[in-house]
């Protein structure tokens, strides 16, 4: 596929900080961080006007899916709005318990763990054409999954039996499966559940969840641009010619713990691959289908160019990338405190650090004040971000938010998902939106005019 959409799930971590006399457990503040959602939406679990879903997960962790995104680099943008609309949420809350009495701070974070050890999760959705058994294209992605930590983790202290070391990722050490659909069970790197949200004759949905949170542009962008041109790769049949990995779950642990990139990723026939040349091989594949079937993409070549800056940057002297693949960045910063006040790594210190990086605050969060100073390379500008808050991409979102938009103008009762347009009433009419590409349709169009109409 040419044209697909691509998607991000978030699930934030909450933390609270209490300045008053009455504590206030974070299950609570998550609560009450949903109350107007509540009031206005009718559920913890909303559709919003940018096309884009808001909810409050299992564990107390608000969750942002973006809406459908015909790009990496307007995913990128709807996921950094989902932060701004989310930390707009706990300033709010913030300033309804200070109202009661109970002044303190919440902070947001775009992580993957807690201290507790728990892992929540940056699930991305591609739409992929069925044709043909799933299985086999899951199995061609593993290991471009399981190795593109090398350029996508976040980093992470991580506590083991014999010391804290550093790791590439957070949710490497959290997967115990390659393909499942079991995601709550056993934590798979791609849950093969079938929800295509979508026609479910023509399309299914790729679902990966083992992602870490990117805070890097970069990052995000390269992590999800990189596997839409690999799909692209994999759909055509001329993928690199690799065999099944022996064990995905070791894979992924033994690559996360090896920050030179040059460690051997064991395939099923006994070869040993270092993580770097695998993803090489996954640069060249693409490279040599873009040259024959899609040679007039300059948005495809740009990802390669940058694809390749990076893998040779890692392979080479990782500390270069230092203000774009977080997990060098977060290294830099830990080595700094490090040396300034001769801590340990598995100083206190150093673990509120780690979970500072992920701050999502624009204001007074340690990225922003990396972005600021201009220490971390930025994709995307503000104003793009702010507009996304409200506006959807030029895909099925586009209908869904135009009929929230006319319902909430006009007073009407409606019910929304990711496919269904449903004005309630006495007798209610559902529109079936099954194409997530197409952002026109004379049905919704008619809807639209309907709920402008007077009543009465």
């Amino acid at each position: 596929m040419r044209r697909r959409v691509i998607g991000l799930e978030t699930e934030y971590g909450l933390s609270f900080t209490a300045t008053g006399r009455r504590a206030l457990a974070v299950e609570d503040v998550a609560r009450r961080m949903f109350r107007d959602v509540v009031t206005w939406g009718r559920s913890s679990n909303v559709f919003l006007e940018n096309g884009a879903r808001l909810y409050l997960d299992v564990g107390s962790h608000p969750e942002y899916a973006t809406p459908e995104c015909p790009s990496a680099r307007e995913a990128l943008v709807h996921e950094r709005a989902g932060d701004r609309i989310v930390h707009d949420l706990a300033r709010r809350t913030e300033e309804a318990l200070a109202g009661e009495g109970l002044a303190g701070r919440i902070r947001v974070f775009r992580n993957n763990t807690d201290f507790s050890g728990n892992s929540y999760g940056s699930h991305e959705n591609y739409l992929v054409q069925r044709d043909g058994p799933f299985q086999p294209l899951a199995d061609a992605l593993l290991p471009f999954l399981v190795t593109r930590q090398v350029f996508a983790g976040a980093g992470k202290v991580l506590r083991t039996a014999t010391g804290a070391v550093y790791v590439l990722s957070q949710r490497a050490e959290h997967i115990w499966e390659g393909v499942s659909s079991a995601t709550t069970r056993s934590r798979p790197i791609i849950n093969s559940r079938d929800e295509p949200h979508a026609d479910i004759d023509r399309y299914r949905r790729l679902h990966v969840i083992v992602g870490d949170s990117n805070m890097s542009d970069t990052a995000t962008w390269l992590r999800l641009a990189t596997c839409e041109l690999v799909l692209r790769t994999l759909e055509a049949g001329v993928g690199p010619d690799l065999p099944p990995l022996d064990s995905p779950t070791r894979a992924i642990r033994e690559v996360s713990r090896d920050l030179t990139g040059h460690g051997p990723v064991r395939f099923a026939d006994g070869q040993d691959v270092p993580a770097l040349d695998v993803q090489v091989r996954y640069l060249e594949a693409v490279e040599r289908f873009l040259a024959t079937e899609q040679p007039d993409d300059p948005d495809a070549a740009h990802v390669v160019a940058e694809w390749r800056r990076v893998l040779t940057a890692l392979a080479t002297d990782p500390m270069t990338l230092d203000r774009e693949v977080d997990w060098v960045v977060k290294l830099r910063l830990i080595r700094a405190l490090q040396d300034r006040d001769g801590l340990a790594l598995d100083d206190p210190r150093v673990a509120l650090l780690d979970l500072a990086y992920h701050d999502i605050d624009p204001d007074t969060g340690l990225q922003a004040r990396l972005r600021a100073g201009g220490r971390v390379r930025t994709l995307i500008d503000e104003p793009a971000v702010r507009r996304a808050q409200d506006h959807p991409p030029a895909t099925r979102a586009a209908l869904r938010g135009a009929f929230l938009r006319a319902a909430r103008q006009h007073g009407h009762d409606v019910t929304v998902d990711w496919v269904h347009l449903k004005r309630n009433g006495p007798v209610p009419r559902t529109i079936a939106c099954k194409d997530p590409l197409v952002c026109e349709d004379a049905r919704v169009a008619q809807a639209l005019e309907e709920m402008a109409l007077p009543t009465g």
